[in-house]
Order: C-alpha cells, then structure tokens, then sequence
C-alpha cells in the first residue's frame, strides 16, 4: 500500500520544481545580460552625465 502511495506524486510538485529552475535560469540570464552591458558600457566610454 505504501509502495502504491510513493510512485503517485502529485503533478503540481514537479510543475513547481520546473518552475523554479527556469525561474532561477531566467533571472540568473538576466542579470548576467545586466552585468555585460554594464562592463561594456563603461568599458566602450559611455557616460550618462555627459
């Protein structure tokens, strides 16, 4: 009986882990993107109080 119970999981379980590894993917991309223009905008001169 107790073998029965452990093989069914409840869906929404392994929908929310999806979620949050592409969740975390996301943001993770993202301000890695952030961090490059940053560099490459101080790196290439630009000034925003010029």
């Amino acid at each position: 009986m107790q073998e029965e119970q452990k093989n069914k999981k409840c869906p929404a379980i392994k929908w929310m882990k999806r979620f949050g590894v592409a969740g975390f993917l996301f943001f993770l991309i993202k301000g890695l993107i952030w961090l490059a223009l940053i560099f490459g905008a101080t790196y290439f001169g630009f000034s925003a109080f010029e």
